[in-house]
């Protein structure tokens, strides 16, 4: 009896000397600069959404975030240093969806795992694509220029800003569908491949659509096609590839927002949601004018959508006969 009323009473004793601690406070986050690192040269669309972005979580949240870019190697050096950064939210990344999807079809080896090394936070915009040429007398529509390809395979050449780019697999995604060959010239970053066409180095251009419509409005550039299934209003007047005839060649070149793997859970939702209102209907109105596609989403989303594309983007890859380097 003695043993069972001193155990109830200790037991009393250890409740209320609990209920009396000290809770331990969680640190705040963030309480130091962020680093968001852009594997791609400054100037091109995923520098300037990471830019935007940027300026709105500094806002929101209280510290500068930092936007580093770390081009080349299509991926290779910017990435691998997010997927080492330390798991604890000061070390992020605004990735275009090929480091993340085509890359490991492209590349014998890859210094990161698309999926296993991040932690998505959100997808931030899609871009659709648009086919675009500078000598708008030679190659004024798409059959034209089908069937200068088709009068010289592997002659005229197409920019794309690397490797795996979505420019690049918007060219294996052509090249599939109409049966031709083109010569594939990758840069450093969209805004070289737009320079080197906008100087007629280069005959085409696969490109996402705010890296062409102020050259295309401007008279500068010139646009054969979309690659979506319904007419930009942006360029409402110039066809859908479909309906310039070549049919299923859909593709748009979306972006996300990445932590290292293992990043605690709190901070990917505080993120999120920090993401989720970092646009004003002004500015989805602004970035709908240039082309893009506010488009948010959840951690998981993005991660089935890598491991979708990775999949569809080998099956392409192998198709078009394309050797990983």
């Amino acid at each position: 009896m003695f043993k069972r009323h001193f155990s109830s009473a200790l037991a009393l004793v250890l409740m209320a000397l609990a209920c009396t601690a000290p809770v331990q406070a969680q640190p705040k986050y963030p309480d130091q600069p962020v680093k968001v690192i852009v594997a791609l040269p400054a100037g091109g669309s995923v520098d300037m959404i990471a830019r935007m972005l940027g300026q709105k979580l500094s806002a929101s949240l209280g510290q500068p975030f930092v936007i580093d870019n770390r081009a080349g190697g299509s991926g290779q050096i910017g990435m691998p240093a997010v997927a080492k950064a330390p798991a604890d939210g000061y070390t992020l990344t605004v990735s275009p969806a090929s480091f993340l999807t085509t890359n490991k079809s492209i590349f014998k080896t890859l210094s990161y795992d698309p999926e296993a090394d991040f932690m998505p936070v959100s997808r931030l915009v899609n871009q659709p694509m648009v086919l675009i040429v500078k000598d708008k007398q030679k190659y004024p529509t798409v059959a034209a220029l089908l069937a200068a390809v088709k009068a010289a395979p592997g002659k005229l050449t197409y920019a794309s800003s690397g490797d795996g780019s979505p420019q690049h697999l918007a060219g294996l995604l052509f090249e599939s569908r109409t049966h031709t060959r083109m010569l594939h010239v990758p840069y450093r970053g969209g805004a070289l491949a737009i320079n080197d066409m906008l100087a007629g180095t280069v005959d085409v251009m696969f490109a996402v659509m705010p890296e062409a419509v102020p050259h295309v409005l401007s008279g500068k550039l010139h646009a054969l096609g979309v690659m979506s299934p319904t007419r930009s209003p942006v360029f409402p007047q110039v066809p859908t590839m479909a309906e310039a005839g070549v049919s299923d060649l859909h593709l748009s070149a979306w972006m996300a927002l990445l932590a290292p793997a293992r990043t605690p859970r709190p901070i990917i939702d505080q993120l999120q949601r920090a993401v989720q209102s970092a646009f004003d209907a002004d500015q989805k109105t602004k970035l709908a004018e240039s082309g893009i596609e506010v488009s948010f989403s959840t951690p998981e989303e993005v991660q089935r959508q890598i491991a979708r594309e990775i999949k569809e983007h080998a099956e392409l890859v192998k198709a078009a006969g394309l050797v990983p380097q």
